[in-house]
Formats: structure tokens, sequence, C-alpha cells
């Protein structure tokens, strides 16, 4: 048995066509170059956010397609802020014998972080975020996370902060180069990381 996962490195960019809420939950239609290739019950992240296709265009769907997002994705991650216009980055599920390029990312948000830096470093870019304290959610220096999907490796860590740092290819076929300081972003903290702090805890051994 395997489990789902993705890899962090994006494949293509969306464009959020429509918004439609139904109750608690919101449909979110995506128009992208990959709609072709997507079929009913998959799985893609958008902005790291691991969501199932509904709907396809030509099934009540006028570009590219349709998913869900629950009231509790909405609460979790920033997905309620979206708007009509907006970029997503766009990952399929990993395919089982294909080269893992980034780290083992599951589309499962752990936390909203806030932007506190954008600056242009001589070729790359440094981005800075801030997020709420958490025991299991840390960063390492040289440690993998992921940033509105995005598998980058960080730079600068603390215990409620941390940075990275973008390469040109990276800023240009992402969403990131959008951000602004103040913007919320999706975040999820490595998972190996993640069980070893959890088995700390459970021994009444974490680490402050």
């Amino acid at each position: 048995y395997l489990c789902l996962m993705f890899t962090g490195i994006i494949e293509n960019l969306g464009r959020i066509e429509a918004i439609t809420p139904d109750g608690g939950n919101v449909h979110f239609d995506v128009a992208s170059s990959l709609a072709p290739e997507l079929k009913i019950d998959q799985s893609v992240a958008h902005d790291g956010c691991c969501l199932t296709v509904v709907a396809l265009h030509g099934e009540g769907v006028p570009h590219g397609f349709r998913v869900t997002a629950i009231a509790e994705t909405l609460d979790k991650t920033c997905l309620g802020t979206w708007t009509v216009g907006r970029t997503v980055n766009l990952e399929r599920a990993a395919l089982v014998g294909s080269r893992l390029d980034g780290h083992t990312v599951q589309g499962h948000v752990d936390s909203v972080g806030r932007v506190t830096e954008v600056a242009e470093t001589n070729g790359s870019w440094r981005v800075a975020v801030e997020h709420p304290a958490y025991e299991l959610h840390r960063t390492v220096p040289k440690g993998s996370i992921t940033l509105n999907g995005v598998s980058l490796t960080v730079v600068d860590s603390g215990p409620m902060h941390f940075s990275v740092a973008l390469i040109p290819y990276t800023w240009e076929h992402t969403n990131l180069s959008k951000l602004k300081v103040g913007d919320p972003v999706n975040l999820e903290f490595d998972v190996l990381g993640k069980y070893v702090l959890q088995y700390l805890r459970e021994l009444g051994s974490l680490p402050r």
C-alpha cells in the first residue's frame, strides 16, 4: 500500500476562474493546461493543498476543472482568501518509480504563515516568513519546507520564523514571484521532522 504524496516540484500554474460557495464548502474552477490530462477523483495539490477533482470541462465547468474545499480546509489554509484571477501552483501526485526531485510532501497544510520580507539578492530572491508557534512545527537550516506547495530549502530558522532563497527558475515558474509582505502562505513542515518531534513529545523529552 502506497500513500499519496507529492514532491513540491510545481508542474503548472493555474488560474482561478470561478469561486462558488456551497453551504460551508467552496467550489473552485481552475483553468490550466493540465486539465485535459486530469480525471474525476484525481488528487491535485493547489498551493500545497491536496484537493480532489470533482468535475471537468464539459461537465458543468466552463473552464478547466473544478475542486471543492470543505470548511476544515478553508479554516486551516489560506484558500479562503483566494479571489478570481489568482494564480495557483499545481502539482499532480507523484508517479511510483519516478525521481523524487523535491522532498516528501503530503499535500496537508500544517499552518498559514505570513510573509515578512521579499528581497532580491543579486540574482536570487529571499523570502522570510513568520508562523504561529507550535512544538511540532519546526524548521532547521538546510532542512525542507513547503511554501505554497513549492519544495524549498530553509536558510535561516527560528521557533516562529524562517527564510528561503529562490533561484530564478523557481521565481519565474511559480506564484511565489507575486508574494508581498503581509501575504498569507500555506506551509507544510517536513513530515519526518514532525514524526520525530511527536515521538519525543510522547517520551516527554521534546526539546524546548
